[in-house]
């Protein structure tokens, strides 16, 4: 399957999109990419990269619609001409899929109804989600549309891992189990990371590590999430930017009754002021690095509770594997902080984990092994391709 594909990725108060052409052999090249952000706050920005270059400048963008307007007169103006360009589908991105889609669909007005539905068990991002949909499929109007979900990856989860153990008609009545999410993240790295490893999907046990501003570990087995981190909600699991991961429940109840905290205090307590953030006051983990490294404690023990939570979900994932061939690092931190995973993984060497130091202080933005050519259980660093995955999704869809 071959297309050119216009992915979006629309956020509360951005959107970011990609002009993808996949080739018959799956590969991908960007025709295009850019982002418009700042989408109702004023002073909104628009960053084209096309065939002339980067273009940067200021735009109007008091709703989506203006958003998505700025971004077809972007490729008017700047190229290439979406008229003129082939497309066949726009991918969207939809983070909570819940247990209702399991695979990319067709976007049709009773998709938008249920993504709306969902909206409760993603409301930072299912409603802009779908904000990006609705506009996006008046001013894209002649090519279908296909929603690709980040939870589809981890609906092979079997249910002893993403069942809670809560009142059991409950959790069923409100949807309560586990999701994950990073699913789109996760299937794009996983069959470079086989490639790398010279041996097919289906052979190996990986964890792959998305370690961005949202970070998240998956225990991939044969191909197929086997366990992830993120649960219900984008909240449990490693440590990230803003939000805590693992926090007994017991806990925020405490918080509530003794801290004073409303519902919605404590929900943006958990989404926007926890993790790093909560930590050391600083969401940006490259910050944070310095800080550490200039003698802040505050910030050295931010990196260690981080580091700590992700060997601990390591271990817990080999483990429920029975086996362990390969960790996968990816994301932004993943990809780029050498620091970061020296603290997460050294000190493993008796698990078969091993980093070589100077290929993990070499940075590269290609995919590459940064473990020793002998250790029993390969590191590898391999970049993130949501983009490009989306369109695959998106095109298997059309059957393009």
């Amino acid at each position: 399957m071959s297309g050119v594909v216009l992915v979006l990725n629309s956020g509360s108060s951005s959107v970011k999109y990609e002009l993808v052409e996949v080739a018959d052999d799956a590969s991908g090249r960007s025709l295009a990419s850019g982002l418009v952000e700042r989408i109702g706050a004023g002073g909104g920005r628009l960053r084209h990269d096309g065939p002339g270059g980067r273009v940067e400048t200021g735009v109007d963008v008091p709703d989506h619609t203006a958003a998505l307007d700025a971004v077809v007169g972007a490729f008017a103006e700047h190229g290439p001409d979406l008229a003129g360009a082939g497309l066949v589908a726009v991918g969207h991105r939809v983070v909570h899929g819940g247990d209702r889609f399991s695979a990319p669909a067709l976007v049709d007005d009773d998709l938008e109804r249920a993504v709306d539905e969902l909206s409760s068990l993603a409301p930072l991002h299912n409603p802009a989600n779908l904000e990006g949909i609705r506009v996006a499929r008046r001013a894209v109007p002649d090519v279908p549309h296909v929603a690709v979900f980040d939870t589809a990856f981890h609906a092979t989860v079997p249910p002893a891992a993403h069942t809670y153990a809560l009142d059991r008609d409950l959790a069923r009545r409100t949807g309560v189990r586990r999701y994950g999410f990073h699913g789109t993240s996760v299937a794009s790295v996983v069959p470079r990371a086989a490639e790398l490893l010279g041996r097919p999907a289906e052979d190996v046990a990986m964890v792959v590590l998305h370690l961005g501003n949202g970070a998240s570990a998956t225990a991939v087995l044969g191909g197929r999430s086997v366990e992830t981190s993120m649960g219900l909600t984008p909240l449990e699991g490693l440590v990230m930017g803003t939000r805590p991961g693992d926090v007994d429940p017991g806990a925020l109840l405490h918080l509530l009754r003794e801290g004073g905290l409303s519902v919605d205090e404590l929900d943006r307590t958990l989404n926007r002021g926890s993790g790093l953030q909560g930590l050391t006051g600083a969401s940006d983990v490259r910050e944070v690095v310095e800080r550490a490294a200039g003698g802040d404690a505050d910030a050295d023990l931010a990196l260690d509770v981080l580091a700590h939570r992700v060997r601990h979900y390591l271990g817990a994932y080999a483990f429920a594997m029975g086996r362990l061939d390969a960790v996968v690092l990816t994301a932004g931190v993943g990809e780029n902080s050498a620091e970061v995973r020296r603290r997460a993984l050294t000190g493993l060497e008796g698990f078969g984990v091993v980093l070589d130091e100077e290929r993990n202080a070499t940075r590269s933005g290609d995919a590459r092994r940064i473990s020793p050519d002998w250790s029993p259980v390969t590191v590898l660093v391999v970049p993130t391709a949501e983009e490009l995955q989306i369109a695959r999704e998106a095109l298997a869809v059309v059957g393009a």
